[in-house]
Formats: C-alpha cells, sequence, structure tokens
C-alpha cells in the first residue's frame, strides 16, 4: 500500500509540473519585432505598405510619416508574431511616388530599410 501512495504522488507531482510548464509557456510576454526607417531623400514618406506575398497589400502605421532624412523605429504588431519573416516593403512618398517593392527578413536583428530615390 506505501509503494501504491508514493507512485500517486510522483504521478500527481509529474502532472502538476507538466501543466505548470504549459502554462508558463503561454504566458510568456510578447517578444518585439523591431527595425528602422531610414528616409534618405529630400521627400517625406507618408505611407509604407506591406505584402507577404508580394500581390496583397496593407498599410504599415507610420503614425504622420516619415520625414526627408529622418530614422524611425518601427514595431510589428502582434498579430504578425507567427507569420513569415520575410515581407516585402515600399514607400510611398508626400509628392505621390511610389518606390519599387523590396523583400527584407525582419526576423534579422538591427534591420535598417534605407529608402532612396
Amino acid at each position: 500500500m506505501l509503494v501504491n501512495s508514493n507512485f500517486k504522488k510522483l504521478v500527481l507531482l509529474a502532472t502538476v509540473l507538466l501543466v505548470m510548464s504549459f502554462t508558463l509557456s503561454f504566458a510568456r510576454p510578447h517578444a518585439e519585432y523591431k527595425f528602422k526607417v531610414r528616409n534618405n531623400t529630400k521627400v517625406a514618406i507618408k505611407k509604407i505598405q506591406v505584402s507577404d506575398d508580394g500581390k496583397k497589400w496593407g498599410s504599415f502605421d507610420i503614425g504622420n510619416g516619415i520625414a526627408a532624412g529622418a530614422t524611425q523605429e518601427l514595431v510589428w504588431d502582434k498579430s504578425t508574431d507567427n507569420g513569415a519573416c520575410e515581407w516585402y516593403f515600399k514607400a510611398i512618398w508626400s509628392d505621390g511616388d511610389v518606390s519599387d517593392a523590396a523583400k527584407f527578413d525582419f526576423c534579422e536583428k538591427d534591420l535598417v530599410i534605407e529608402f532612396t530615390k
């Protein structure tokens, strides 16, 4: 009977540890994926568009834009955490010009995207 009681305690302890490990893995904080955009032109960037396939485009929130000659740090929304690292990126300047789309790896540490005309 003593062996059976110890076995039950061991199974219970193992179950508790397993449940705790799952709980801790889901409780991890959101890791922010940051990158910088450098506007190396004389015209402000008013919009940045992104696409994971180069066909369907969405807008990246850059507030009031990125001034000519300025560099701004941007952070991906946590809803993209389970998405791909490589995305297409293009800028729309205040004069209406649109950059060519270029593919970047946003999982790369210290990524700086530089726009020129």
